[in-house]
């Protein structure tokens, strides 16, 4: 004891005692408080190791210092503002499921929401062990317990302590990119980030993060609208007089399809129709079905389809729009559109985290009044999946919440289920899967058969509750679901179903090329009108930028004002170039995927004609020009100068509490009285969820203690 006494009442004794004595809290905050979803010996390791790097750099910031009781007081001061850091964060976690960003700490009236009234009913018994240490040693230190060393440490003593911190964060950052490629570059979760480089990594991260769009924003100048404006103004297309307003004032309820592809639809396998429901759906005379429709999302995946879906504009060039600036961007979009042109209301329903891809932010501030996660629901036990609700039960569970809706409503629906790894628990399905040798391809047919029975379920229960008739439903594929690396074991299932494959060819295994990569990147879009008779499959070119002006003319909304990058894709003047995150693009006459060029056959074109080459120059041009546009509205947040005649005022995101949804749509029932059209209130006050029929075993399983979900990337299937 006298040896280690000793060695404490030196200068880097003491250094070494409050760096253990914090990343022994740090992990304690990350097993008793703090959920980061963790699973596998090594993400344990990184989560062991990921405090130790940054606090040998910062607390050893005291090493520099000479004057005895400046070096003393400088440390604790350290540790006791880290301290300060976790446990802020700490009681953040536990109302909001979240980490605290570094503008939520400048800006008051955000911490202020934060961190209210409700913080004291936050904190727990055990919180004094985050402030024990410093009590205990700030008392070491006036009792003379534990001496003050007066030797300062040699100026360069510091220097190799810094250095070793230094590589330890590099190792970590090593370790992390090896578990979480991109990890820097593609953030979509703040749990991420903390998960594997820890508190302190994340907040520093987060203000270069915030410096950069600031300084990136301040050095924005309204007249850079200009050019940008003239282009979206020739870029426009003017609606068809056929189906504008074909829906006006019906309730819209958009159905995303998680990694869903084109080819399931019509596809069989083993014998099986793999998504029966979907191609009645996709061949009805009520839905306008789109046979070349494409994905155009990059690193945000997810969050990429979901921003093109609201607002008209692409993802960011790198990382995900909603995680980097969601936070703070002004938007124009889909939500705030309708509440002003028919006063609907919106909502979300979404079986994972609010935080995930920063939804609970990014979302406030697009105009969505309602948003149900995971915190709405029982997602214990065998009821999720690792990412959320699985579906059959997001869609039942969410009627004791939709009924109470006013209409019309805008309400999306984010599925999980069909997601890689592809896997179900066994008592959820009995679809027999191909033997391809790669089991993601194997068990994609099972979790897309899956998803098509949720989805017949709840037609079912719309028809059965009267919305169907009153309703136009979006249906629609976010992004791929097998990557490119993937794709040639996907095409040993094509003789299975060969007329359905034909265009690939009759040994696809063997020539398998960028151009195949390509076609399989269309994903379905569907709009369904019930009572309509007109509908059919299109076969124009179109992606995801094209769904918000195509869905608002057929509401009778004008888009003329907005500045959105895609066009309505009734119009005669629609654009059929369809651009790519990374410049490559395809159209419906040949595709550049590369450096190479294919006619609409997948031949490649090895010797085009002069004519040829004028044309794709002129095209490549265009999908430049069409990226770069949106990116520099968005990445400099332009459309805060923007004044659209047609969009009243800015959105104010602090108008809405994602934690009261039910009891604010409650409370306005019972202002409204006779006048609420909710269906709960339509229905002369009884509740609807009777109607809803599922065959989900777990809809009958009792809650439990445990949980699936997982904060972890919901679109890891990179290639």
């Amino acid at each position: 004891m006298k040896s280690l006494k000793s060695k404490i009442d030196t200068r880097f004794g003491f250094f070494i005692l409050i760096s253990f004595l914090f990343w022994i809290k740090t992990l304690f905050a990350y097993l008793t408080d703090i959920s980061l979803g963790v699973s596998g010996i090594f993400q344990w390791f990184i989560l062991l190791i990921n405090p130790i790097a940054t606090t040998i750099l910062i607390f050893g910031i005291a090493l520099y210092i000479r004057p005895k009781k400046v070096f003393y007081w400088v440390a604790m001061l350290l540790d006791v503002a880290n301290t300060v850091l976790l446990y802020l964060n700490v009681i953040y976690f536990r109302e909001f499921s979240d980490f605290m960003t570094v503008n939520t700490m400048l800006g008051y009236s955000k911490v202020n929401q934060g961190l209210s009234s409700s913080s004291m009913s936050l904190t727990n018994f055990h919180d004094i062990f985050y402030w024990i240490d410093i009590i205990v040693i700030f008392l070491l230190l006036v009792l003379k317990k534990i001496k003050m060393d007066p030797h300062p440490l040699p100026k360069k003593f510091g220097f190799q302590i810094t250095s070793i911190g230094i590589l330890a964060f590099a190792s970590n950052l090593m370790l992390a990119e090896m578990d979480r490629p991109q990890l820097i570059t593609r953030t979509f979760d703040r749990s991420y980030v903390v998960k594997y480089m820890g508190l302190d990594a994340f907040t520093a991260y987060d203000g270069i993060q915030l410096e950069r769009n600031i300084k990136m924003r301040s050095e924005a100048k309204k007249s850079e609208l200009t050019v940008i404006e003239k282009y979206v103004k020739n870029h426009y297309a003017k609606p068809s007089n056929i189906t504008l307003g074909k829906s006006k004032g019906k309730n819209v309820i958009v159905i995303h399809l998680e990694s869903f592809q084109q080819f399931l639809i019509d596809d069989k396998v083993e014998g099986q129709t793999v998504t029966p429901f979907l191609n009645s759906i996709y061949h009805s005379k009520s839905t306008y079905a789109f046979s070349n429709f494409f994905h155009q999302v990059g690193q945000g995946k997810t969050s990429d389809a979901e921003n093109m879906l609201e607002t008209g504009t692409f993802g960011l060039a790198q990382g995900s729009l909603f995680a980097q600036l969601g936070s703070d961007q002004t938007f124009q979009a889909a939500p705030a559109i309708l509440k002003q042109n028919g006063n609907y209301t919106s909502a979300v329903f979404h079986g994972n985290t609010a935080s995930f891809w920063n939804r609970n932010s990014t979302y406030k501030n697009m105009g969505y009044e309602n948003f149900f996660s995971a915190s709405d629901f029982d997602v214990s036990g065998d009821k999720s999946t690792t990412y959320g609700l699985k579906d059959k039960l997001l869609f039942k569970d969410s009627v004791k919440y939709l009924q109470h809706l006013q209409q019309p409503f805008y309400a999306k629906y984010i599925t999980v289920s069909n997601h890689i790894p592809y896997t179900l628990d066994a008592e959820d399905s009995d679809f027999d899967t191909p033997d391809t040798g790669d089991k993601t391809v194997d068990g994609y047919f099972k979790t897309a058969n899956y998803l098509d029975q949720s989805i017949e379920e709840f037609f079912n229960f719309l028809k059965k509750s009267g919305l169907y008739d009153n309703s136009m439903i979006v249906l629609y594929g976010d992004h791929y679901g097998i990557s490119n690396s993937s794709n040639p074991a996907l095409a040993k299932t094509f003789a299975q179903d060969p007329d359905h494959f034909k265009e690939f060819g009759d040994n696809p295994t063997e020539n398998w090329t960028s151009w195949d990569n390509a076609q399989l990147q269309r994903v379905p879009f569907m709009i369904h009108i019930p009572g309509m008779k007109d509908g059919g499959i299109q076969t124009q070119y179109g992606g995801e930028i094209d769904v918000l002006p195509t869905v608002l003319h057929l509401l009778g909304i004008s888009t003329k004002n907005y500045l959105q990058f895609g066009t309505d894709l009734f119009s005669k003047s629609h654009d059929q170039v369809v651009a790519f995150r990374n410049n490559d693009f395809v159209t419906p006459t040949y595709s550049s995927i590369g450096n190479k060029l294919y006619d609409k056959d997948g031949n490649e074109i090895t010797e085009p004609s002069e004519a040829f080459l004028k044309k794709v120059k002129k095209d490549r041009q265009a999908v430049k020009t069409q990226l770069s546009m949106s990116d520099s509205l968005n990445d400099k947040n332009l459309l805060r100068f923007y004044k659209n005649p047609d969009f009243k005022g800015k959105i104010d995101s602090s108008k809405y509490n994602y934690s009261t949804g039910l009891q604010q749509a409650l409370k306005i029932e019972d202002q409204l009285k006779l006048k609420s059209t909710s269906m709960f209130s339509k229905n002369q006050d009884k509740s609807l969820e009777d109607l809803y029929k599922t065959d989900a075993p777990e809809a009958n399983h009792k809650s439990t203690g445990e949980n699936r979900i997982q904060i972890t990337s919901p679109d890891s299937n990179d290639s």
